[in-house]
């Protein structure tokens, strides 16, 4: 009986996994879709410089209801480096046990996810750097930038709830880590928010970066539970 139900759970545990590759692959399809649509729906030329913007009756609205507010950008802006001192730490950390534990197959799986998701999302940046969909509503200093997806709410989308997942296993006292999250969740809103409000992206450039960034963590949180499983079955056929 007790072999029964452990082989249930295991396909079960197998079935869930599946599930959550095929919810990050029904994002991915959505992310596509949404990001063609924004290349031939309602393109016209109301960017600086006369580029062309898809949805662009939806942008021109929301851009004239929010304006333009560099300050915010600036702010937004420099609070951004924030996250990149978070991925540092966690490249940190997986650097000690390296050299602690003198093996790569040694460091903890889900950091080592973690290193690979950071490649991923670093490579999706460059990739929307010279594939460009739309360009800014505004110059910064004089330069017309690519906008699509934004790279600050991809940044924060991504960074901030990988963050919360490891604190998970890296802070032991649950009051602490609560705080973390908290404070995780709330910076990231903000500079979500922040970004919309400053007018330096079109609208569909902030959702094209959270569903961009919907995409990449699903996938990560896939992998690592998939990771996880198999160390688990591994560490269970040891005994």
């Amino acid at each position: 009986m007790a072999l029964f139900n452990f082989g249930k759970k295991k396909e079960e545990e197998k079935k869930k996994i599946q599930n959550n590759f095929i919810v990050a692959a029904g994002l991915l399809a959505l992310f596509i879709l949404y990001t063609v649509a924004i290349m031939f729906v309602d393109v016209q030329p109301i960017g600086p410089q006369g580029s062309s913007v898809g949805f662009a009756e939806v942008n021109q609205y929301f851009h004239t209801l929010f304006g333009v507010n560099m300050l915010l950008y600036s702010i937004t802006d420099w609070l951004s480096i924030a996250a990149l001192f978070i991925m540092f730490g966690f490249a940190m950390v997986g650097l000690v046990q390296l050299i602690k534990r003198k093996s790569l197959f040694r460091v903890d799986s889900s950091i080592l996810v973690l290193g690979g998701f950071y490649v991923l999302v670093f490579l999706a940046y460059l990739f929307f750097e010279f594939f460009v969909v739309n360009y800014r509503p505004v110059l910064i200093e004089g330069v017309l930038e690519a906008s699509y997806p934004s790279s600050t709410t991809m940044l924060m989308m991504c960074i901030m709830p990988t963050a919360i997942m490891q604190f998970h296993h890296l802070i032991s006292s649950k009051r602490l880590r609560n705080i973390v999250n908290a404070f995780c969740g709330i910076y990231a809103s903000f500079m979500v928010i922040g970004r919309v409000l400053s007018g330096v992206h079109w609208f569909t450039d902030i959702v094209g970066g959270i569903l961009l960034s919907a995409t990449l963590v699903m996938l990560y949180y896939s992998t690592n539970q998939l990771v996880n499983s198999k160390a688990s079955r591994s560490s269970q056929r040891s005994r």
